[in-house]
């Protein structure tokens, strides 16, 4: 099952780099239009805002999985094992309970603009709140593994935490690991 869901992040990765590319096109290009020839691209601010929307969504994805959301250890790094392990199964619980409201707010919103048409594209605007049934059916799943793997006692320390503290103190860390790696080879 991890092997799925390493193959499922690598190929939203890479929808991660489309979706930004094409933005990037869409946007420049209409500045480009709208500048140098005095007219534009009709569909670039609306398609620009649901990839951007997209974008969100499937990189919260990949930031779950990876444990790669900024948090706190504040409290939990001074708990021992054992209260680590609680207050990772009551965050998981309250992780999956916000997760099934943001999935029952999508789909209801997702049914009740399917016949909605957008204003430039014409698609439908249930496409727009197809991102948060997506995020939420696979966060579901990532967020059921890590309540199976703590309840289990197959979860590590460092994945109790479920978060990092920042971004530069992740880099930092990265850093010092591939050092120290580098030295143990020598």
């Amino acid at each position: 099952m991890n092997r799925v869901i390493d193959v499922y992040c690598r190929v939203l990765e890479w929808a991660l780099v489309v979706m930004l590319a094409l933005m990037v096109v869409l946007v420049f290009g209409n500045v480009v239009m709208r500048y140098a020839f005095n007219s534009g691209i009709t569909v670039s601010e609306e398609l620009a805002r649901w990839l951007f929307v997209w974008m969100t969504f499937l990189g919260a994805i990949v930031a779950l999985k990876e444990h790669g959301h900024l948090g706190t250890d504040m409290l939990t790094s001074h708990l021992s094992l054992a209260g680590k392990k609680v207050c990772a199964l009551i965050s998981q619980v309250l992780m999956l309970y916000v997760t099934w409201l943001l999935f029952s707010g999508s789909w209801a919103q997702a049914v009740i603009n399917r016949e909605v048409e957008a204003p430039v594209t014409g698609l439908s605007v249930a496409i727009f709140y197809g991102a948060g049934i997506v995020f939420a059916v696979s966060s579901a799943v990532l967020l059921l593994m890590q309540l199976w793997r703590t309840l289990s006692g197959q979860a590590t320390e460092a994945e109790l935490s479920m978060s990092q503290e920042s971004e530069d103190l992740a880099q930092v860390q990265a850093l010092h690991l591939d050092q120290s790696q580098t030295f143990k080879k020598r």
